[in-house]
């Protein structure tokens, strides 16, 4: 029977023979250099092009997360623990894979409109992290266990990318629900964290995954404070 120490290095190992590890090379690499981008060029508007970019992936994610809920429907409550290969939770994660691939396109137009400050180590470790993570699930790993999270994120997304795409369509007017929007971001990693604690210790699962959502968690939850709890020190009066 294979340790957990050897578990974890043929995870590893598949991690750095995935599809996507090249593909978030030069993700990191078109970071490192977008400052020349801005130094080069003038910033680039771009209003229609999120407004259809944002829905469209707010739509992905929504069909997404339908076929994961799909291949759940005739497995019965353990089914989220189960770790064999499933065709329809495989078609599902085919969706999420492509998805996870277009929404790098979030830092690409940051880097288009000299938005670079909004290019945060939480922005670019998301991204970069569910991608590994998307083509794992797709291409070794499409198990149920694995689609309570990425189902979990495919919902959030819904609305992740609804609020941009509103905010897109009407700048002057953003949605009010940012704050709840980072709330229910920061829920699904704890959901996430227990359903993999109970995976851990009864199930077999790998522990990575309570890490990443401790990782996950920790990151959100210091972005929250600062966006809405922190208390910023008025403006002096003139």
């Amino acid at each position: 029977m294979e340790s957990r120490a050897e578990k974890y290095l043929t995870f590893l190992k598949a991690v750095l023979g995935l599809q996507a590890f090249p593909v978030v090379v030069v993700y990191l690499v078109l970071i490192t250099t977008s400052s020349l981008w801005k130094k080069c060029t003038s910033p680039l508007g771009l209003q229609k092009v999120l407004v259809g970019y944002n829905f469209l992936c707010s739509a992905l994610s929504l069909y997404s997360l339908a076929a994961i809920i799909k291949s759940f429907y005739h497995g019965g409550l353990l089914y989220m623990f189960a770790m064999v290969p499933d065709p329809d939770v495989k078609h599902a994660f085919f969706i999420y894979w492509i998805t996870k691939h277009l929404e790098l396109l979030d830092t690409v137009f940051m880097i288009l409109r000299h938005r670079q400050r909004q290019i945060t180590f939480l922005h670019v470790y998301h991204h970069e992290s569910i991608l590994l993570l998307s083509d794992y699930a797709y291409h070794v790993s499409p198990w149920p266990a694995i689609g309570v999270m990425l189902g979990m994120n495919s919902f959030v997304h819904v609305f992740l990318y609804l609020y941009y795409g509103q905010s897109a369509l009407n700048p002057s007017q953003r949605p009010q629900w940012k704050q709840q929007m980072t709330q229910l971001q920061m829920f699904q990693f704890v959901i996430g964290i227990i359903h993999s604690s109970v995976g851990y210790l009864h199930h077999g699962f790998c522990v990575y995954s309570i890490f990443y959502g401790f990782s996950m968690l920790g990151l959100f939850g210091n972005f929250y404070y600062h966006a809405f709890l922190k208390v910023r020190p008025d403006k002096k009066t003139e």
